[in-house]
């Protein structure tokens, strides 16, 4: 049934990129970004499809996954959300597949009329998956399953360094080549800028070992991995006490925790830093909202405090005539700094400084004209197995 849905004959000579990491927060949704604003400059009509999503929001009563509306709000891929983001892995689905509530004709079915959608008119497809090659597999839906049912190549992505990328790119390829899915490519992720020509060089034989480009090495952009207020916020479960309208968005690029005196927290004081204190560290509250005069713009990007206490009224209401937005929450000091430390940060819609630096990443760093020629196009008659 599902090799019938696939044959359109629109759809059938067009190169699709399914791009898996190795593993969970390896940047393969930032690749993917960048690939398909890259990628409008070698194709006319670029489409995108993730055909199972495990992070979700209800749009209209449809689960739409979280990375088709930020690419879809990024780009305006001009086709219908449902199409772009097809199967929501709820809580409870995988024990409801396990049951036979969920029927994987019907899943492979709603999978491949999406695809079509996605793919009408389209020039080229980058189909995300979900995580490393395994994922999904107890449902019968593993990204190498998937990519195979979808006629796609695969392009690997994983986190900088030289052997355990090598490694686990290589576990990962013999779950593709199992279901005979191509690899043709791979980029390394979040390498450090002076690492960069010994990962390409070191790494490039190992993966040419393996029969696999080195199509790009992505330098770590630390404002990728920042947080803003809103998030932090929201990932704390604290309060908003001031600022929150025109504070959220204040991105944390470090942390200092006020454990010092007045005196020494001043040297922190400056933008991209977030202060975690004790609601009851009057000095250093004060020593915040007196140098808001002395640096253009905020002189932070926000104010934490913790073991929910509330400052003094008169602080409170010096810190309401500025600039600073302030949150509580219930955790210690070294609790908080240390979830914020731990936090995964995903590119949101509204994370317009962000979205520049993705965009580049992809066109500065991945051979892009290599790339382009490595892509085929696998028949429908040879995307399934018998």
């Amino acid at each position: 049934m599902s090799q019938k849905l696939l044959k359109h004959p629109e759809n059938n000579d067009i190169p699709r990129i399914f791009v898996a990491a190795t593993r969970q927060n390896e940047g393969k949704t930032t690749t993917c970004l960048g690939l398909y604003g890259a990628l409008q400059n070698y194709f006319n009509r670029v489409g995108y499809i993730k055909p199972i999503g495990q992070r979700f929001v209800d749009i209209k009563g449809l689960q739409i996954d979280e990375d088709s509306l930020l690419l879809d709000s990024i780009y305006n891929v001009n086709v219908p959300i449902q199409a772009m983001s097809p199967v929501a892995i709820h809580p409870t689905f995988t024990r409801r597949y396990l049951t036979g509530e969920e029927n994987y004709e019907i899943l492979v079915d709603t999978i491949c009329r999406a695809f079509d959608r996605a793919a009408y008119e389209k020039d080229v497809v980058i189909i995300e998956g979900s995580g490393h090659a395994g994922v999904g597999a107890v449902c019968n839906l593993s990204n190498a399953q998937v990519a195979k049912m979808l006629g796609a190549q695969a392009i690997l992505v994983s986190s900088g360094g030289i052997g355990r990328p090598v490694d686990e790119i290589a576990l990962n390829k013999s779950l593709f080549d199992k279901y005979g899915v191509p690899v043709v490519g791979a980029i390394l992720n979040k390498v450090l800028p002076d690492k960069m020509d010994v990962v390409r060089d070191y790494a490039g034989r190992g993966l040419k070992n393996l029969g696999i480009p080195l199509l790009g090495v992505l330098p770590i952009q630390p404002r990728l991995k920042a947080p803003n207020m809103g998030q932090i916020v929201e990932e704390l479960k604290a309060d908003w006490l001031l600022g929150k309208e025109n504070g959220a968005k204040n991105r944390v690029e470090e942390v200092t925790v006020g454990a010092m005196s007045a005196k020494g927290i001043i040297e922190h004081i400056k933008p991209g830093r977030l202060i975690i204190t004790p609601g009851d560290r009057d000095d250093i509250i004060l020593s915040a909202a007196a140098t808001e005069g002395l640096s253009e713009g905020n002189p932070v990007s926000g104010l934490l405090l913790t073991h929910d206490i509330m400052p003094h009224p008169r602080l409170m209401e010096m810190l309401s005539k500025t600039e600073i937005p302030v949150a509580i929450c219930k955790m210690d000091s070294y609790t908080t700094a240390s979830k914020i430390h731990s936090m995964t940060v995903k590119t949101q819609p509204h994370d317009t400084d962000k979205i520049p630096i993705i965009k580049k990443l992809a066109t500065d760093y991945v051979d892009l004209d290599r790339m382009t020629k490595l892509l085929k196009t696998i028949p429908y008659d040879d995307a399934f197995p018998a």
